[in-house]
């Protein structure tokens, strides 16, 4: 069952604004074994012959919405209830079993773009992040300082990656991700790290991403972040659509079957 709160006043859309992303009848559906590992294409020849030992995961069962310009959407769910299966669905990293995901440009993932490597610099890695982001060697270097301090490692710039904990990787890689305009932008997770400062500094910088015509998927479990930062929400459970509305009245929903 889906139920949708637009149409209650809360959540009213000129009829200017574009759709960025359809996500039509999305199914993805895979194949495990008993171990819970991933059957790959290279392992489904013999399928057949170890049919007994695999069983097929409906990961996300006909959902259906549409995300338009300036939205920034907070997706929620319990574990394994699909969410991050119809981020990288939307991304195009999950093909669809069947449906259609169609986007105005290609979504970005936070941190995809953005590969760093442990054995050179904090500094290096700025700079070869931001050219891996589209920026040109100018625009890196306009935007260095604001991507160290946005990151806060600045006393740590000078020291190779590996030394870096969880935190201040994750960090660095939200900073260098969202230092370029994106029309389509997937945040997983990553406002999960640092101190209450940096979830503000990140939250702020979602906002602004929404409010230059982007559009935010934001996947979390922290829902006071995705009060103080998305116009809407969709809870997706066991892989289906389960509400899409009002932040509050879908979250309070939400809430009420924990």
């Amino acid at each position: 069952m889906v139920v949708s709160t637009e149409g209650t006043g809360k959540r009213a859309r000129p009829d200017s604004r574009l759709p960025v992303v359809i996500v039509d009848d999305l199914h993805v559906e895979y194949k495990v074994y008993a171990t819970g590992k991933r059957a790959t294409e290279a392992d489904r020849g013999g399928l057949l012959r170890r049919a007994k030992r695999t069983r097929t995961v409906h990961a996300l069962k006909g959902v259906s919405f549409t995300a338009y310009e300036n939205d920034s959407i907070g997706v929620i769910g319990s574990n394994g209830s699909g969410k991050s299966t119809l981020m990288r669905a939307i991304t195009g990293l999950t093909p669809s079993s069947s449906g259609a995901v169609y986007a105005v440009s290609r979504p970005s993932m936070l941190g995809v773009g953005a590969a760093l490597i442990k054995t050179l610099s904090g500094q290096r890695n700025v700079i070869l992040g931001g050219l891996a982001m589209g920026l040109s060697k100018r625009e890196v270097e306009e935007r260095y300082d604001e991507i160290v301090d946005f990151a806060g490692i600045r006393p740590f710039i000078d020291l190779p990656m590996r030394t870096y904990s969880s935190g201040m990787t994750a960090r660095l890689k939200f900073a260098i991700a969202t230092v370029r305009k994106h029309e389509i932008l997937i945040v997983d997770e990553a406002l999960a790290v640092g101190d209450r400062k940096f979830r503000k500094r990140s939250e702020q910088r979602i906002r602004e991403i929404r409010d230059n015509a982007g559009t935010v998927f934001l996947v979390s479990h922290s829902m006071q972040s995705i009060r103080d930062t998305c116009n809407r929400v969709i809870w997706i459970e066991k892989g289906e659509l389960m509400m899409d509305g009002d932040p509050d009245e879908v979250i309070s929903a939400y809430e009420a079957t924990r």
